[in-house]
């Protein structure tokens, strides 16, 4: 199909006339046509890709024929009235089915094309007789007339129908609008250009606890509808009101106020919004949209709230810690320095002592050196949680020989093995705090070991996302799997425990793996005892 009949045909189905009541006015204009040119019968002709349309007729029955038997078909596409006096004597018309007799019998024909504004033609105005006949200028400019009238109501029938439509979509978008309005949890409310309102939504209502009222003055607002400063005490300047700011600004964001409902309740909400330009630059008013922020506003206070008293708690904590640093120098010069005086004594006493109070020597004896280890245990538990955290990439490699340089007597007197299968790792952590993390693990291996087998321990390192799990496992007597948790409680030891001690050891390394934000387990040993487990900041990250 050519692109110009593709157009002409969609320029005919726009006007949607095809199979169609004519109507009064259309059937009107087609009787006047007949009588301007004296002739008993005329026809408005529609036509389109396969067929001729006769939408009205004047003198005889219509009907739908094959545009290919259509005597107007034939040149009304030109633009230009058409009329033969005698049909059937013109070679274009003389073979047509409408003069031959096989549709009927027309001598004199004439055509007026009705041509769109766009230059596309739907059809004709036809008038035609069994009769020769004849027309004269005036004649013809007449139906010429009555051709453009036909378009025009052509155009009138289109616009209503386009009219019809539209208001049907305004009212459905209306009622959308309507709704959804009067569904959504956020306010909305608009105010013409003199800032009289003229719409509360029902989340607006509930708000205010009333509707917009165009009668209340701007000036009266924040009284009329209980507005305030966040605050929810002073009450909002006029200059201050969301809506009318967004009026005479342009525009408003995130600007909070509260709104107190009847009843006292208040509504703290985030108002946004602007003005409304119409098509002429001219301000037409403005809406806000009102967003409901007490709940957020609320947890935000309390998490102020929070903040605050975790940072008085902190300093407390600080002041704590220092109340322990100062105490243990005092214990550290106070009780040290007295019990061992009280050993130098005792030793002269047994210097001189007889056999029965030797046995009273040696049991003051150790007693000192209990409440000697107990103070030293409290001075490393008050050094790991008060002493400042330093944190170095640092070898484990060269803490552990440290450690175990330290730790060598003791090793040596229970007999026992410690391994390092492999190179430990570099981490991240303070060295002096590690130290005495890594020398009470394998301090306490080598403590609780088992009487019946050979001391063992082994230390080992393995990645755990971008920490270090650190191990040191022995084989010595183990921990029971309910107690695993609470051995890590200041001065808890285990009933059945083989060896003396003071509960502070494993609490001491909690506090360590703590300040340096890691965790400590405890696990059982594959080959019997203990595992204790915890992670340290990987040193290369």
């Amino acid at each position: 199909m050519r692109e110009h009949e593709r157009l002409r045909l969609a320029a005919l189905h726009e006007y949607r006339l095809l199979d169609s009541p004519a109507g009064d006015e259309l059937e009107a204009v087609v009787r006047v046509a007949a009588a301007v040119a004296g002739v008993p019968t005329a026809t408005l002709n529609l036509i389109d890709e396969n067929r001729q349309c006769q939408l009205t007729t004047v003198g005889f029955e219509g009907g739908d024929s094959a545009r290919s038997d259509s005597m107007c078909a034939i040149r009304f596409e030109t633009g230009e009235f058409t009329w033969v006096p005698d049909a059937s004597l013109d070679p274009v018309y003389r073979d047509n089915p409408w003069v031959t007799g096989l549709l009927a019998d027309v001598r004199f024909y004439a055509s007026a094309p009705l041509i769109t504004p766009d230059g596309h033609a739907l059809g004709s105005l036809c008038v035609f007789h069994s009769l020769p006949g004849t027309l004269d200028e005036d004649q013809i400019a007449r139906l010429k007339d009555l051709a453009e009238i036909i378009l025009a109501l052509f155009e009138r029938r289109r616009q209503a129908r386009l009219n019809r439509e539209i208001a049907a979509v305004s009212e459905a978008r209306q009622q959308w609008t309507d709704t959804l309005l009067e569904t959504i949890d956020v306010g909305v409310v608009a105010a013409d250009e003199d800032g009289r309102l003229t719409l509360f939504n029902r989340a607006a209502r509930d708000w205010h606890g009333l509707n917009a009222d165009p009668t209340v003055d701007p000036r009266d607002f924040s009284s009329h509808y209980s507005l305030f400063e966040t605050d929810g005490r002073t009450p909002l300047a006029t200059d201050r009101i969301p809506l009318l700011r967004a009026l005479h600004e342009g525009s408003v964001s995130d600007v909070e106020i509260i709104i107190k409902r009847p009843g006292g309740e208040q509504v703290h909400v985030s108002c946004s919004g602007r003005a409304l330009i119409g098509p002429d630059g001219r301000c037409m008013g403005a809406v806000v949209a009102m967003t409901d922020v007490t709940v957020d506003r609320a947890q935000q206070r309390a998490i102020e709230r929070a903040r605050r008293e975790l940072a008085a708690a902190n300093e407390d904590l600080r002041r704590s810690n220092a109340d322990l640093a100062n105490f243990a120098g005092a214990v550290s010069h106070d009780l040290v320095a007295p019990l061992g005086a009280v050993g130098g004594y005792l030793e002269l006493i047994e210097d001189v002592a007889t056999d029965e109070t030797r046995r009273w020597v040696d049991a003051a004896n150790r007693a000192v050196t209990r409440m000697r280890d107990l103070i030293r245990s409290l001075l490393g538990y008050a050094q790991a949680g008060s002493a400042p955290v330093r944190l170095v990439p640092a070898d484990l490699n060269d803490i552990a020989e440290q450690v175990l340089a330290d730790l060598h007597a003791a090793i040596e007197n229970a007999k026992a093995e410690v391994a390092v299968p492999a190179p430990l790792p570099a981490v991240s952590c303070d060295p002096v705090l590690t130290r005495q993390l890594l020398q009470n693990l394998i301090a306490n291996a080598v403590k609780y070991r088992h009487p019946d087998r050979p001391c063992r321990i082994t230390v080992t390192a393995v990645p755990e996302g971008t920490c270090w799990a650190v191990t040191v496992a022995d084989n010595g007597v183990g921990i029971p799997a309910e107690q695993r948790q609470r051995v890590f409680d200041m001065f808890t030891r285990l009933d059945d425990a083989p060896a003396a001690g003071h509960g502070i050891g494993l609490s001491s390394c909690l506090r360590i793996v703590d300040r340096h934000g890691g965790t400590i387990r405890i696990e059982d040993n594959p080959g019997g005892g203990t595992a204790v487990v915890f992670t340290l900041p990987d040193g290369c990250h």
